[in-house]
């Protein structure tokens, strides 16, 4: 079962297209066709359910067309109409989550189930982005953003779940 921690909103399904099965879905960022994933993720009535990509093509920079396996008909698309996309969140690569730059202010950091802390900024001035996060106890400290620490990154919770190295905080 996909958990809601592992994935990252993109976009929405907003209309079919032809009688093939085609969907016409709009992106509310730019991960789609930045990276690839064999399958995208539809909540359906808040469970989440990939669907394997058998093709796309672009028709604008927040439009696209997907055909998804096994929906092969308007009737089976008209079933994913106003449905939330998601992408799979191991899929991103370092660079994408990267890009979240600021948008993360705010988001909640916990590894290994405990809170680290609350993100204040993001420093991308060097070549290893930094979540400058403060504590509990009112204390700031920087954390590597990169993706062999971060394990997912919940848009409607605003948490962000890490698994950090042993030792890593209290350097």
């Amino acid at each position: 079962m996909i958990e809601p921690r592992e994935v990252i909103k993109i976009g929405k399904v907003t209309k079919t297209h032809g009688v093939s099965g085609e969907l016409s879905c709009t992106f509310i960022n730019d991960i789609f066709g930045e990276d690839d994933a064999p399958y995208l993720v539809v909540d359906i009535d808040g469970i989440f359910v990939p669907f394997f990509i058998e093709e796309y093509r672009f028709k604008s920079d927040v439009t696209a067309l997907i055909k998804f396996e096994d929906i092969d008909d308007t009737d089976s698309a008209k079933l994913l109409l106003g449905r939330e996309l998601y992408f799979p969140m191991k899929y991103l690569s370092d660079e994408d989550v990267n890009n979240f730059g600021e948008g993360l202010v705010g988001y909640k950091i916990y590894s290994n189930k405990s809170l680290i802390g609350t993100v204040s900024a993001v420093d991308d001035t060097t070549a290893n982005i930094l979540f400058s996060i403060i504590t509990e106890s009112g204390d700031e400290i920087l954390i590597p953003a990169t993706d062999d620490f971060v394990e997912s990154i919940d848009e409607n919770k605003r948490e962000i779940i890490m698994s950090l190295p042993e030792g890593l905080l209290e350097i």
